[in-house]
């Protein structure tokens, strides 16, 4: 099994703030990896990082998609390889439905098929992008269009995060139809980890202060550790 992902002694700053501490990651294709730790902690922004969001300036280290050093890469050039980014806080668009965002995304792709809950009707499908919905529907919206986009490797940014049983439940269900395959890769990133036991990643690591403390292929017990003795004492 190849490597999807490499990340190697990566240093990040923002506004020259170090956020990211010579941090080390990898990941195969077909794996999904799980990084929790506490807020501030440099989750969000690694994976502004590796999508290549304008800020975040790489002072060393790699990150290498497919064998390929995507360093100097912007955001679109990083989506066309296969990476795929859903926001912790996706925008509103005044003008453009997701029914109509999807059919745009179609065109361009041939990912049909997909499983998603089309019974919400016009609550969500019909009306101005992300406007007037709830937090929950927003990050469904997220996982529906990345589903659309049919991206190699998944990245979840706090996806659980203000969701109740039944949307968590709904969106787990979107999540493991369409993201888990032997072809595409997951990173989930959570504080709250309420989604682990719905998506049960084959790995888990805990970031605290922009590093990786703890790495396992045993999520169950590292989150056991960690909500008994806190992210410091994994």
């Amino acid at each position: 099994m190849k490597y999807l992902l490499q990340i190697k002694n990566l240093k990040v700053e923002v506004n020259n703030k170090p956020i990211i501490n010579n941090l080390n990651l990898s990941l195969k294709q077909g794996e999904s990896l799980a990084i929790v730790g506490p807020n501030a902690s440099g989750k969000s922004s690694l994976a502004s990082t590796i999508i290549g969001l304008p800020g975040y300036k790489i002072k060393q280290g790699m990150i290498k998609f497919e064998g390929k050093n995507i360093n100097r890469l912007n955001p679109e050039q990083r989506a066309q390889l296969g990476i795929g980014l859903a926001l912790q806080s996706p925008p509103s668009i005044q003008g453009v439905t997701l029914d109509s965002l999807l059919g745009i995304i179609a065109s361009h792709n041939d990912n049909f098929g997909i499983d998603i809950p089309w019974g919400w009707g016009d609550s969500l499908f019909y009306r101005d992008l992300n406007v007037g919905l709830s937090g929950g529907e927003k990050k469904i919206s997220e996982i529906i269009q990345l589903a659309q986009l049919n991206p190699k490797l998944v990245i979840l940014d706090e996806i659980d995060s203000g969701l109740d049983i039944q949307k968590l439940n709904e969106l787990a269900r979107i999540i493991n139809n369409n993201f888990i395959s032997p072809m595409r890769s997951l990173i989930i990133i959570t504080h709250r980890g309420d989604i682990l036991r719905y998506l049960k990643p084959d790995k888990i690591a805990v970031m605290v202060k922009g590093k990786i403390t703890c790495l396992s292929n045993n999520w169950q017990e590292i989150w056991k550790k960690v909500k008994k003795y806190g992210y410091e004492k994994c």
